[in-house]
Order: structure tokens, then C-alpha cells, then sequence
């Protein structure tokens, strides 16, 4: 397989060969590179050769040195994102309303995109040859989307065939050394109950491969008309399912000095119970899952505040959130008004565009914050959760939306204040509270 060249630059090693962008990468050192994991691994055993397809139908050979070869491709992956062919029962993407921008209904389910950002996949999409790939690499960790580990159950919650089979490559990578996060998506009265602890306990065997089991609550939208029909947790059955999950965890802490399966933050929140501190979360390998989330920022914000010395720039400003993270960003404004004397005022943005039953602030949009916020006192600036924008490194308003495309700068325009999107971190939550560098 050749890789197209998206483009070289100027004055570098491969620039000088006459390579150019249109041109291909054939291989490194006789080895064909598929996407960027192929490309990264044989160009670290320098030095390599290089073969390239040129425009006219030449070849062109030669040995580099460095890493540095000046080659632009046009993704990481080097070639389209494999989209998911799942039609599982709880899928978000299923539950979204007609008429949203075509990138939001894509449903990824690429290997690469584990190792390279974090993403689950499902291993219904990975070939054999991925899968030696992985092992024969050693590419570590991956994220797999594993909801249930009863291979005929997994089948009907999956909607695929391949589902409850594929489950054999999980002891397969475990076997061969490779680390593993796993996340178990429960649905009441389905996957969960007796069916989880099942989960934990096979799951458990391939420790310490599988470093971690996250449990997360399944996401409701309004809009699941001819949907499978699958029940909210409520406060009883929400704390039921963390019972079960800490008997788990309370005797592999024993056992292995860690924890190994987590309640997501929104058990507790929905079973109204007190988030756990600090040590209950080893050093939070599952976070970007909503896992320990809650008192990571908690504790941040707190050794922050205890360290601050600083005058503030502001006087009055706002911080917008969604309804699960409501008390605890009330709960650290407080703080840091009592210290500082800023006035902050916190408001709780209802989901109206989803539904009332998904609380989190990454799926709120800008038409539910502009309507909720109308008419508020804002006081200088408005602050928001990054995780609410769609591109969560950017803190631009000339780049960056909301998930309905509303801009940053249009919300600034019809609100009138700056909007400033905060990152999940205590220390950038405060600075901007305080308006410091």
C-alpha cells in the first residue's frame, strides 16, 4: 500500500531527493506503511531507506538519518477513519434529531484512533493483520468498548453477529503484554445486576493487562422514537450498580494495591451520593471517561486556592455548566469568593435540545445557553467549560462553536460579555474566576 504525500518542506532531506507532494511513500526499509503507527515505528530504527512513487512514474530511493524528513501527510491515519458498523441498542449517535452537520452522525470505531487519542473501539472493525500489528508493535494502551463480556449478550446488545466472538482478542492482546482500558456502558435490567459482575470477574482474570474496567451509566436522549427501549437508572438502581462495583473494587484493592473498576461520576451524582476522594481513583486511568473527574478538578481547585496570592483583575463575572457539574462549580465559586471577593454568579444550563435526562455540559448547545442566560447578570465575562465547544484545544472565538455551530463570537455578540471556555483544570478554572495570567 503507498501512502500520498500531502506535501514536503522546503529545503529538506527529502525536499533535496525531489520529493514533492503528490508523490508516494512506497515503504521504509521493504516495509509498506498503511497510517502514521506504521510510519512512526520503522522510522525509529535508523537508519531507514526510503522508496518513493514519483508524479512522472519514477522511483526514487534513499537513506535518511533522522526522523526529520520534512514529509506533510494529509491525517494521522494517512488514509479515511473506519466508521463503526454496530447498530448497538444504546448508541448516542442513534438517539441525535435530523438536521445536524454529517460529521456528528459518524461513528468511529478505528484501532488506530485508540493508541493515537484515546478512543474506545469495539474489535469488530480490527483485522488479523491489525491485530498482529498491534502485538508484533507492542502499541499500548488500547481502549476497547467491551459492555458486556457474555459473548451471546453482546451480540443482541451490538447488533452485530461478529460481537460476542471478537471478545476472544481482548485474552489474545492481554496473553501478548499489550495494556488495556475497558469501558462497560450498562443499561438497566441488561447488562448489568448479575450480568456485570460477570463482566468484572472475566475481565479481572487477564489483570494486569486490563488496567482498568470503567462503568458508565447509558445516555437517554429525547429523541429515541422506534428505538430499543432501555430504562433510565434512578437513585435506587444507580446505587445498587455501585454496590456491586465496589464489592469488586474493595477486594481487588486488596489483592492488587489498586482499585481496577471505577463507577463513572454519574452514578453517584444519579445515586445522590458523595463523590469518593482522591486514593479511591489510582492516579485516574480512566478520567477522560468521566471517572474521578468530579474530584481530580475538586482537589485542583482547592491546592490552587490554598496557593493563590494574587489581586484579582475581576470583580463580577458568570460561569454557565450543565446540571451534573452545577453543585461543584456553585460549591469552588463560593470559595473563591470568599477569599478573593469576586462575585460570581453560577448558572445551571438545562439540556432542552437533548433532553432533560443528559446533564452533562459537553453536550449542552449554544441555543439552550443563549436562551437560559437571556436577560442575566453576567457581570465582565461569562465562563464556560471547554468540553462544551467543539474543538477542545482551542480557546479561539474566531475558531471555535458549540455543537449546534453556533460561534463563540455570536454568543459574545448577542450576550455582550467575552465568553472564555475553561479547561477541566482547577488552576485554569481559578486564574480565570480571578481574570490572572
Amino acid at each position: 500500500m503507498a501512502v500520498k504525500i500531502n506535501g514536503v518542506k522546503p529545503f529538506s532531506k527529502c525536499w533535496f531527493h525531489g520529493v514533492r507532494a503528490g508523490d508516494r511513500l512506497l515503504d521504509v526499509d521493504g516495509n509498506e506503511i498503511e497510517d502514521i503507527l506504521d510510519y512512526d515505528f520503522y522510522m525509529s530504527f535508523l537508519p531507514v531507506k526510503m522508496t518513493f512513487g514519483r508524479k512522472d512514474g519514477k522511483t526514487v530511493s534513499f537513506t535518511v538519518n533522522s526522523e526529520n524528513t520534512g514529509l506533510i501527510f494529509n491525517t494521522y491515519l494517512m488514509d479515511e477513519q473506519r466508521q463503526c458498523k454496530n447498530k448497538c441498542i444504546f448508541c448516542f449517535i442513534d438517539q441525535m434529531p435530523k438536521g445536524m452537520r454529517e460529521s456528528l452522525y459518524f461513528k468511529d470505531d478505528d484501532s488506530r484512533l485508540s493508541f493515537l487519542f484515546g478512543n474506545y473501539i469495539t474489535l469488530t472493525n480490527i483485522t488479523e493483520h491489525e491485530i498482529d500489528r498491534i502485538i508484533s508493535m507492542h502499541i499500548s494502551p488500547i481502549n476497547i468498548s467491551v459492555h458486556t463480556m457474555n459473548p451471546e449478550l453482546r451480540v443482541k446488545m451490538m447488533n452485530n453477529r461478529f460481537a460476542g466472538e471478537r471478545l476472544s482478542v481482548i485474552k489474545r492482546l492481554a496473553d501478548a503484554g499489550i495494556k488495556i482500558n475497558t469501558q462497560l456502558v450498562l443499561c438497566p435490567g441488561i447488562n448489568d445486576g448479575d450480568e456485570l459482575r460477570y463482566s468484572i470477574e472475566e475481565l479481572a482474570k487477564l489483570y494486569p493487562s486490563v488496567q482498568s474496567i470503567a462503568c458508565v451509566p447509558v445516555g437517554l436522549t429525547k429523541f429515541r422514537e422506534g428505538l430499543f427501549e432501555i430504562q433510565p437508572y434512578t437513585k435506587q438502581t444507580a446505587g445498587q450498580t455501585i454496590d456491586i462495583i465496589e464489592n469488586f473494587s474493595n477486594k481487588f484493592k486488596k489483592e492488587h494495591g489498586i482499585r481496577l473498576c471505577y463507577p463513572s461520576d454519574e452514578f453517584f451524582l444519579l445515586a445522590q451520593r458523595a463523590m469518593p476522594d482522591e486514593d479511591y481513583y489510582d492516579d485516574y486511568p480512566q478520567i477522560d471517561n468521566g471517572v474521578g473527574m468530579w474530584t481530580s478538578l475538586k482537589n485542583e481547585f482547592i491546592n490552587a486556592l490554598e496557593s493563590a496570592a494574587v489581586r484579582p483583575v475581576n470583580k463580577s463575572i458568570s460561569l454557565a455548566t450543565g446540571e451534573a457539574a452545577y453543585p461543584l462549580m456553585a460549591e469552588l465559586s463560593e470559595m473563591a469568593g470568599k477569599k478573593f471577593g469576586v462575585k460570581i454568579s453560577v448558572y445551571k444550563i438545562i439540556n432542552n435540545f437533548f433532553g432533560e435526562k443528559i446533564t452533562v455540559a459537553g453536550l449542552l448547545t449554544g441555543k439552550d445557553l443563549l436562551e437560559q442566560l437571556k436577560g442575566r447578570e453576567l457581570g465582565e465575562k461569562l465562563l464556560i467549560p471547554l468540553a462544551m465547544t467543539v474543538d477542545y484545544t482551542s480557546r479561539s472565538t474566531q475558531n471555535n462553536k458549540f455543537l449546534d455551530d453556533i460561534t463563540l463570537r455570536q454568543a459574545e455578540e448577542i450576550l455582550g460579555v467575552p465568553v472564555i471556555p475553561t479547561a477541566g483544570n482547577g488552576g485554569e478554572l481559578l486564574k480565570n474566576m480571578l481574570g490572572v495570567e
